[in-house]
């Protein structure tokens, strides 16, 4: 019997689609990398009782480390955007969070960069909180691990591709090293949003709207480029598109980058994986309902969508591109060798 509705969350769903098509469904994934990261800073003594942990976040993480910082008796800030809904930002109040969201803007990156300033200026304020870092500081990929290990056993050790949102670079990444680690022919796909730098794309703007937690405007350092195959660049559209057809197909309720994850890893599948093709639903749809699950009608059937095949960056256009990566280093704005992680 679980002892907090963590630990619940944090255990995910493997189901099997289609013939070769795997779903590894999450309800919030950002609680295993969250839970486990406290569960170590707790055993290293790195946080002790009393104190507080602080983060920026555009939503999920936030939701991830309150449960977290309850489960363990912590407080919580979270530095948020202006993504946050009310349906979330009811949920963090009650859970003892304490909820800041920056001004809203347009700009991606200025809205990154507004938070981490403000996280810096409580860090200076405050002696007893410590920064989680979760962009940054691999002990976020510790709590794969066990996920890692069942699904080697589920699949049977077969070779596989994975498929996932990027974001922070934990779960993908994590996920394939500890397949790989064992042994277990691994292909990793990722999968980003026009405009994120993670890859490269920041020169290719997405009308509608950037797909939030799968890119970023300023480097990760947790975005592990040499782990990466292949790469999928998808539009809001797009993934409204996938996400609306993972539900009628399959009865999965998820949100963007999840659709997202669907569409490429159905390409992968079909056309380039001659195994089993597993993909990462990061979050159910409720907080999607307005801007993607009402506009259902505009949906388009994704038999009829395939991906623009780029060589280069140069290349990439709209609505979905895709291109073979080959365990390459990331792009020199994207990487943190040698200098200040925010």
């Amino acid at each position: 019997m679980d002892e907090h509705i963590a630990d619940a969350v944090a255990r995910p769903d493997l189901i099997r689609l289609d013939r070769g098509l795997v779903c590894l469904r999450f309800e919030t994934m950002k609680v295993v990398s969250a839970l486990t990261a406290v569960e170590r800073l707790l055993e290293q003594g790195r946080v002790r009782p009393g104190d507080t942990l602080l983060d920026s976040s555009s939503g999920i993480y936030a939701y991830a480390l309150a449960l977290a910082c309850h489960r363990y008796g912590l407080g919580c800030h979270i530095v948020g955007s202006t993504t946050i809904d009310s349906t979330l930002y009811n949920q963090l109040v009650l859970l003892g969070c304490r909820l800041e969201q920056v001004e809203p803007s347009a700009d991606l990156k200025l809205d990154q960069s507004l938070r981490v300033r403000r996280v810096r200026q409580l860090l200076d304020e405050n002696t007893h909180y410590h920064w989680m870092r979760q962009y940054h500081d691999d002990i976020h990929c510790l709590g794969y691990r066990p996920i890692a290990d069942r699904i080697r056993t589920e699949l049977d050790g077969e070779a596989l591709t994975i498929v996932g949102g990027v974001g922070s670079g934990a779960s993908t990444g994590a996920l394939a090293r500890y397949l790989r680690g064992t042994g277990t022919d691994v292909g990793l796909v990722g999968v980003q949003p026009f405009g994120s730098i993670t890859f490269g794309a920041e020169h290719v703007s997405d009308s509608e709207m950037i797909i939030a937690g799968i890119g970023s405007s300023i480097p990760f350092g947790n975005v592990e480029h040499t782990a990466y195959d292949t790469l999928h660049w998808i539009s809001f559209d797009t993934a409204l598109s996938a996400s609306t057809d993972l539900l009628r197909r399959h009865a999965v309720f998820a949100g963007l980058s999840s659709g997202a994850a669907y569409l490429a890893a159905r390409w992968e599948r079909y056309f380039r994986s001659s195994g089993p093709v597993l993909f990462i639903a990061a979050d159910t749809g409720h907080r999607y309902n307005e801007a993607v699950f009402s506009r259902a009608e505009s949906a388009r059937d994704i038999a009829e969508l395939a991906p623009h095949s780029a060589v280069d960056t140069t290349e990439l256009k709209m609505p979905w591109s895709r291109m073979c990566w080959g365990r390459a280093e990331g792009p020199p704005n994207a990487r943190v060798d040698g200098v200040f992680i925010p």
